[in-house]
Parts: C-alpha cells; structure tokens; sequence
C-alpha cells in the first residue's frame, strides 16, 4: 500500500493512459510554463524533506525522507534521493524499505538517470531498477536486476519520470481554468500528465497558517487505485512552493501525506522544522 501511495500518490504524475507519437512531440514542458525564482529555489542544492503518511483514521503507516542535492557528474547535474520506510500496522504486515535516486540536468530539469533499490515484504532481497534516458534521441533504456537491459521509445519527445515530474510540477506557472501538460515516461511509454490549479488556500501547515495553491493532476488509472480526479495536493503560495499535503482517495479510505520536516536555506520566509533525516 505504501509504496502504490508513493508511486501514484506522492510522485504525481504516473499515467496509464497515452497519447499519440505526434501529440506528445507537441507536448513539450517548456522554460516559459515555469516560474524560475521557484525552480531556483527548489534545486538551491540543500533542500530536504520529511513527510508522514497517514491511511484512513489518522494511522500511521509510513515515513518518506526527500532531498534535492548538486552532483558532481554529470556537469549541471542535481541528484533527487528518497528513502520509504513503512512504521505502524504496515511494518508488521508487509514492511517497506526502499531507496530512490534520480539524476536530472538542463534548464528544465529533465531525468538521466533513475535508480530505485527496493526491499519489501518478509523476502529481505534487493531488487534493483535502472532507468536510463536519453532527452536527444528520446529512448530510455531499463534494466532490473541482471535481466538484459531493454530499450524504450519516449515517444518522439523529451519526458520526466515520476521523481522528476513531481519536483518540476511544484514549480509550474499555473493560472486558474487550465491546465500544464508534463509529459512523464512511465509504464514503459510516454504519457500526459495535465497539472490543473483549482483554487488558492488558506491552510493549516507546519509553518503556520499559509496561502497555499490547491492543484490537481489528472491521472487516469483503472485497477485497484483509481485516481482519476482522486489526488490533490497544496504546496505553498511562495518562491518556495513548498508541497504541505497530499491526499489521494482509494477503494478503502484514504492516504495523506502531510510535511513534518523541511529545511531550505534558500527559502529565508520559512523557518527550518523538525527531523529531515
């Protein structure tokens, strides 16, 4: 549950449905859809992350540590890490201890490099997943474990994946009564993920009360999770754009992921609080 939650939740912008190879190549994210004071901000190098997940009824079950670093290669390059980590009824009944890491570089932040080192359940083994990509000649190429590496078309045009494209929706030139198209590569294609604001909001946080903007990704999954129209997130009205929750409706419930940790020296209007590692 937790990691379904991080995967079509938390990253927001996995999408099952796809759109034709000509339509995704008119689809490009580009630098004038986002606002550059807050891409700035974001990957000032030192921003840090903790949020608590929470399933119907308040419990608890799971912590996700994110941060935003510079790399060292590629030139330009930003590493993007997390680390999932089930707690409460879940850790008992199926315990989760995963690590992500994603490398972006360029203006717009496009992913390079995505690895994810996933340990869950009773089997205590590693799995091991690598994305490479390509933004030149639009491939991405996956391997797991020691499987044979297989190649992916990105659909004739440049795509985020779900680390890169919730990091760079924070950061979207939204107006109210539209949308922005980030295009994500997930489920080994191309997909459009449109990015709506629905309202601007005065909400409880753990800076205090903030103005907030309420947006929405129109995500269209059949299956257990349905999460077209179901998720929801508020992120700071500020240079920062801060993501302070996130909800996301299931068949039993509800899942939410509020912020309890964040440091960014970058952002002086809000202060540093609680644990981020």
């Amino acid at each position: 549950m937790l990691r379904s939650f991080l995967l079509t939740t938390f990253f927001v912008c996995i999408t099952l449905s796809a759109g034709s190879r000509t339509a995704a190549a008119q689809q490009e994210l580009l630098p004038s859809q986002v606002v550059p004071e807050a891409l700035a901000t974001i990957f000032s190098g030192k921003e840090r992350m903790h949020y608590e997940v929470f399933w119907s009824g308040g419990v608890k079950i799971g912590d996700i540590y994110l941060q935003i670093f510079p790399k060292d290669a590629p030139k330009g390059a930003y590493g993007i890490s997390a680390q999932i980590k089930s707690t409460g009824p879940l850790e008992f009944f199926y315990p989760v201890d995963d690590v992500f890491h994603c490398t972006v570089r360029g203006e717009m932040k496009l992913p390079v490099l995505y690895e994810v080192f996933q340990r869950e359940g009773r089997n205590r083994n590693v799995t091991k997943r690598v994305t490479w990509y390509n933004q030149d000649l639009y491939i991405a190429r996956y391997q797991k474990n020691d499987d044979p590496v297989r190649l992916h078309s990105m659909g004739g045009g440049t795509a985020y994946n779900e680390f890169a494209a919730f990091v760079i929706s924070r950061a979207l030139r939204l107006e109210p009564d539209s949308h922005i198209v980030v295009p994500t590569f997930a489920d080994n294609k191309r997909n459009e993920v449109a990015v709506r604001l629905l309202s601007r909001e005065l909400r409880s946080s753990i800076f205090g009360e903030r103005h907030t903007l309420k947006m929405q990704p129109m995500m269209n999954f059949k299956g257990l999770y349905e999460k077209s129209g179901n998720t929801q997130l508020w992120i700071t009205d500020d240079q920062c754009r801060v993501p302070v929750e996130i909800r996301s409706r299931i068949i039993v419930g509800a899942l939410v992921a509020r912020l309890a940790g964040y440091s960014n020296p970058a952002c002086q209007d809000l202060p540093t609080i609680g644990r981020t590692e």
